[in-house]
Formats: structure tokens, sequence, C-alpha cells
């Protein structure tokens, strides 16, 4: 009987796990262009040629050699929406400081891996490229604070070029499915917080494994990050109980196969 409730718990948290992860396959054929191309990560830099990644120098060698451009967005303190890798200015400009507690102003004084380049706005970016190549964008959402996807969109409502969104952080995926649908979207996934001891296990598993499509709310919520009420709408609301059932089930996996080996 044991048996049989070990097995029966670890077959519905697999049928869970890929309902929660199950992409939607209706607009397959829009995204198969995406997949055949090869793309030039932050841009095609090389730092022999002093061109740094996600600078204007790196998206023209891109654009020449005709390659899908991969780029990042952060937001300014002052609502500028630049294209930059890392939360952080100090790999890439020497400096202390995150992008977000920056002002566009301010970022304009740092140079980008020693070089003369300068952090570009995305809006310029967008005006370089023209629809020459695909885009891929990642959205840097550091916290809960979705300010960005508006802007964003403010940016690319009007770009007539191809270009996909993704993010780790599915708030803001969520964001794209709700203010502009018509986005292709991405889940980001990887094992990138694990050599950060602030990070939490269970955020750097949930991250890892796509947890997040579920219960990324639920746990913001748990650590005390400023959601809005009106984000937990039905459907984030049915959401965040599957999550919950998924949990409770690990749990309970976890405690027979506890009695199976210890009773």
């Amino acid at each position: 009987m044991l048996l049989f409730w070990i097995l029966l718990t670890v077959v519905v948290c697999f049928f869970l796990y890929l309902y929660m992860i199950m992409p939607n396959t209706s607009r397959r054929s829009k995204i198969l262009p995406y997949l055949k191309r090869d793309y030039a990560h932050r841009g095609l830099h090389d730092s022999s040629r002093l061109i740094p990644e996600n600078s204007m120098p790196a998206f023209r060698e891109a654009v020449k050699q005709n390659l899908a451009i991969e780029l990042d967005i952060h937001l300014t303190r002052d609502g500028k929406v630049v294209v930059f890798h890392d939360e952080s200015l100090k790999r890439i400009c020497n400096a202390e400081g995150t992008v977000e507690d920056s002002t566009f102003d301010a970022l304009q004084h740092l140079h980008l891996s020693g070089t003369s380049e300068h952090m570009p706005l995305f809006s310029d970016v967008l005006r370089y490229v023209n629809g020459r190549v695909p885009l891929l964008i990642e959205l840097k959402l550091p916290d809960s604070n979705m300010k960005l996807c508006p802007a964003a969109w403010d940016i690319l409502k009007d770009y007539k070029g191809p270009y996909m969104v993704q993010s780790f952080n599915s708030l803001g995926i969520r964001w794209f499915h709700k203010h502009a649908p018509q986005v292709l979207r991405g889940q980001l996934s990887s094992a990138l917080t694990r050599t950060n001891p602030e990070n939490p296990f269970l955020a750097r598993f949930c991250v890892q494994f796509l947890l997040t499509n579920l219960i990324y709310i639920g746990l913001a919520m748990a650590w005390g990050f400023s959601i809005s009420h009106r984000i937990l709408h039905r459907g984030v609301r049915r959401y965040l109980m599957l999550g919950c059932a998924m949990a409770v089930l690990w749990l309970l996996l976890l405690r027979l196969a506890w009695w199976a080996v210890f009773l």
C-alpha cells in the first residue's frame, strides 16, 4: 500500500509539472522562423577589437553578418529603457551601483569594458536594426516591479521588425500575456543562481526547473515582495493554488520515502 501511494504521488507530481511548463503550441508556426537562425548573444561583441557586449558596434556587426540578435534591457531610475546585461555596473563599467538605481544621464558618464562606448537606449537600437534581423529581447526584472514591461511595450508597439521577449521573471511574461498577447514570449530557466549563497535553495530550484510558472507569486508573497493585489486575479490565484498543491504532493512524497527507508 505504501508503494502504491508513493507511485501515485510521483505520477501526479509528474503530470502537474508537465502541465505547468507546457508551452502554448497554437503559435508554433510563428516561432519556427526564429528556430533556424544563428544568434549574436548580446550582439557580435569582440574584446580583441574593442567591441563590448550590448553596444551599438556589437549590434552593427551582427546586422552586417545577418545574425539575429539577443539583447537585454533594464529600466533606469528615471524611466529610460537601456540595453545592458548585468544588474550591477561593476563587471562592464567598473562602477558601483545598479542600472535600476541610476539615472540615464549618470550612466552616460560610464564606459563599456574600458572602451569609448556608452550604454545605448533601447529605442536607438531598434531604430538602427529597423527589422533587418530578428530580435530576442530579455526583460531584466530583478524583483516584482514590472515598470519595465509597459515602458518596453510603449517602445515596441510601433516597431515593425520581428522580435520575441523572454525573462526569468514569470511576472514579466505574464504582463505581456495580459497586456500584449500578440507578442511572442519565452520563459527562461537556468541554474544561474546556484553560486550566489544569498539566494535560498528553493529559489534556485524553482528558477532552474520552471516552477516559477506557478508558484513565483506565492514565493514572492512569502518573502515579502510588494506585489500589487491587482495582479492576483482569478487566473493567478488558480495557478497559485495548483502550485501549492504540487508543493504539498512533493512534501508527501518525501515523507513517504522517509517512511519507506527508515521505518
